[in-house]
């Protein structure tokens, strides 16, 4: 099973479910791991699946998310690009150099580093970042080093205005309710611009907390800010 599978099993759930395709992805996920596990155990049968699935599940989420939003926010005029292609790519052209340099927090003598995120978006007229956005299926795989690059980012007047947002189908239920709150759920709440949760739950929102239907509603209000 490829990416590409994945984004299909996505086509079709729009199909279906229209504008709220985001909140099957979840069983989309699952659906996904049954057709994952016949192509792994056919390949290799004495293999370990769940280690295989969990790498695969990670990996792919973050493009999938990548995919869904990438036609809405460059339809406001902005650009995306893969955290990744930005931080490893030693060949980038001379507009993404611009875009990195933009980007980068400054820790004198140890040089120069990016954010670990999985989407950047800047502004492609003058190489500005706007938002960092990471992915993940949990909150406990990477919110708190989230919350700590919205602090580092802070820290310096090339970078203050990057809005940090955290896009999950939080399948731990972190996010779910504001009484007795989780680590997570305080750290989105106070520490980051943004979370967008893909779920059916029940989920109990906030200014900082919200379904992910309103992700792009809020990105347009905060490019007509910018």
């Amino acid at each position: 099973m490829k990416f590409e599978d994945l984004k299909d099993m996505y086509s079709e759930t729009q199909l279906v479910e229209g504008e709220e395709a985001y909140k099957a992805v979840s069983q989309l996920l699952q659906d996904a791991k049954e057709r994952h596990k016949q192509d792994f155990l056919r390949d290799k049968p004495d293999g370990d699946h769940e280690q295989s699935w969990r790498a695969f599940k990670g990996k792919n989420f973050e493009k999938l998310i990548q995919h869904i939003i990438t036609e809405a926010i460059e339809a406001l005029g902005m650009k995306v690009i893969n955290g990744n292609k930005l931080e490893r790519s030693r060949n980038l052209s001379p507009g993404l150099s611009r875009v990195k340099r933009n980007l980068a927090i400054d820790y004198g003598e140890f040089g120069l580093h990016l954010p670990d995120v999985d989407i950047v978006v800047y502004n492609p007229r003058n190489r500005r970042v706007i938002a960092l956005i990471s992915s993940k299926v949990t909150l406990r795989e990477r919110i708190a080093q989230t919350g700590y690059w919205k602090l580092k980012l802070l820290e310096s007047e090339t970078t203050k205005h990057i809005k940090v947002y955290f896009i999950t189908p939080d399948e731990d239920g972190t996010l779910t309710s504001t009484y007795l709150p989780k680590k997570g759920r305080a750290i989105v709440e106070i520490d980051l611009d943004g979370t967008y949760v893909l779920t059916e739950a029940d989920l109990q929102e906030s200014d900082k907390v919200k379904l992910f239907e309103h992700f792009i509603e809020d990105f347009r209000r905060l490019i007509e800010k910018s």
